[in-house]
């Protein structure tokens, strides 16, 4: 299966210029011709710079990543500089060398830089971002290129591009998709909300699961972010009945309950009172009368009405 190019039109094109990137190919041009932005090269042609400050690659770490390697190739190319005789000294992307080794590789593809054109590169690609046809993981690759290899600072790239560190954070992210969501970015299966909402999606398994969900199902954005919350449309709540409807429900228990003389007490003090009344009692005589009311002047109504009768039966 052919491998597709890291990278679209808009990138390659800007550093195809021969003041960036050098790839030289012998095309019937006497001396050879800077042509390409990217070259493919040896594996034995390419060493490890010495002064990587990263020494400590975890082995599982990079037996998954020659896993996606085998499977996508390298979507990312590897930045070497020519040191002559044919040989070449890692910049940046030694994991991704390390696992192309695992793989089996013969070759990688890789972007080619002289020594001294740190300030070139930078100037063409933070030029470069600033083009509206590029993909969002072309972005990222910019970013992370102008991070690695210019030495700058998320803050510093932040200013030189008018943009928020948020948004560079939020590009970057992309680059630890797994290569196959990042190669649905690039070819526009998904868009750039729903490559923020996978970031946060889980595992790599689940990340690719639900990419393929995203693509067969055209799911929104919103539909993912539902997704991965777990959230599910709310169902019908039920209606919490009424007061009236528990005293009803209470009296009908209680009057099975109660003996007729104290159901027909409780039925003439609801009357004489004009609410509702009920009445609870334990095996043992012991219980409670609720007399209920809905305002303040109900209240004061019953208080009266209760009053009357006290006087009524003290004269």
């Amino acid at each position: 299966m052919s491998k597709k190019r890291a990278l679209g039109r808009g990138l390659s094109a800007l550093l195809e210029n021969s003041n960036t990137d050098i790839t030289t190919k012998n095309i019937g041009v006497a001396g050879g011709q800077t042509v390409g932005s990217i070259s493919s090269l040896s594996i034995s042609q390419i060493e490890a710079n010495p002064f990587n400050p990263r020494s400590n690659f975890e082995e599982a770490a990079l037996q998954e990543l020659s896993e996606s390697i085998k499977e996508h190739g390298i979507i990312q190319p590897l930045t070497v500089r020519k040191l002559g005789r044919d040989k070449y000294q890692l910049i940046s992307g030694e994991r991704r060398f390390r696992a192309s080794q695992l793989a089996g590789l013969e070759e990688v593809p890789c972007y080619i830089r002289i020594a001294n054109d740190q300030n070139m590169l930078e100037m063409a690609l933070v030029e470069n971002i600033q083009r509206e046809d590029l993909n969002a993981i072309e972005v990222s690759l910019s970013y992370q290129r102008l991070l690695d290899e210019c030495d700058l600072t998320q803050e510093q790239l932040s200013q030189k591009l008018g943009k928020s560190r948020s948004n560079i954070a939020n590009f970057l992210r992309l680059l630890k998709l797994p290569a196959a969501i990042q190669i649905g970015i690039r070819e526009g299966l998904i868009t750039m909300g729903h490559a923020r909402a996978l970031v946060n999606a889980g595992d790599e398994e689940t990340q690719v699961n639900l990419f393929k969900q995203i693509v067969a199902d055209e799911l929104s954005v919103r539909d993912v972010e539902a997704l991965i919350k777990g959230q599910r449309a709310p169902e019908a709540k039920e209606e919490k009945p009424k007061l009236e409807e528990i005293i009803d429900s209470a009296e009908k228990s209680q009057n099975a309950e109660l003996s007729p003389a104290i159901v027909e007490f409780k039925n003439r003090l609801a009357e004489n009172l004009s609410t509702k009344v009920a009445i609870s009692a334990d095996t043992k005589g012991r219980g409670k009368i609720v007399i209920t009311f809905d305002s303040q002047e109900q209240l004061d109504r019953i208080i009266d009405a209760i009053g009357n009768s006290t006087a009524t039966v003290n004269a």
